[in-house]
């Protein structure tokens, strides 16, 4: 995997602003139209069964914008401490909070505010008790060394500019045996500098 941040016109401050700035659009305005696809529509395109998020409140799944669906690379079990990096509206988090039952814990980390507000509000209206929400970024996680049993992200590693050390950091968190699901977007060609400091082309 190609490591982009050195060529990387464009500060990373930059980009993550212009980031929050369109998942907050997300958050407040779900159903506006963007360039990617979000809620009910977006999760079944990409392979969800409705069973799962059944129980999710529909403040939460419209403002979901996930790419890939991390649940069909492996289990979630019983008692897992799981971290949801880029939780977004918390449609993942609060999944895996019903996978992980009373004995797990589910943490999702966001660095926009307003989804950080709708995902506390949707597992506070759950009535979930083993889910916490902080604020943090993706490359940067405000956990311990070898804390996680699963990490889930979806969609969010295509939006860091320095992939090694995102992934490092994942790494980090994990406990030994660890396992990454990560529902993203993929390309096989090397990206043109003009796409890469194009900053629009970052945010979805």
């Amino acid at each position: 995997m190609e490591n982009n941040q050195s060529s990387l016109k464009i500060s990373v401050e930059a980009l993550r602003d212009a980031i929050k700035k369109e998942y907050s659009n997300v958050a407040k305005f779900p159903n506006k139209g963007y360039h990617f696809h979000t809620g009910c529509t977006a999760a079944d395109r990409i392979g969800y069964d409705p069973a799962l998020y059944t129980n999710i409140p529909k403040e939460n799944t419209e403002s979901f914008a996930g790419t890939g669906n991390p649940f069909t690379l492996g289990p979630i079990n019983e008692g897992d401490i799981v971290v949801d990096v880029g939780s977004g509206s918390g449609f993942d988090t609060l999944i895996a909070s019903q996978l992980v039952g009373l004995k797990g814990q589910v943490i999702g980390i966001d660095m926009t505010p307003e989804m950080r507000a709708k995902a506390q509000s949707g597992a506070e209206a759950m009535g979930t008790n083993n889910v916490e929400f902080r604020e943090g970024y993706a490359d940067e996680l405000p956990l311990p060394d070898n804390f996680a049993d699963v990490i889930i992200s979806n969609g969010v590693l295509n939006l860091t500019p320095n992939k090694d050390k995102t992934l490092k950091d994942w790494a980090r968190v994990l406990k030994p045996g660890g396992r990454l699901y990560i529902g993203d977007i993929l390309i096989s060609e090397k990206m043109p500098q003009e796409a890469l400091d194009d900053i629009s082309l970052w945010t979805g």
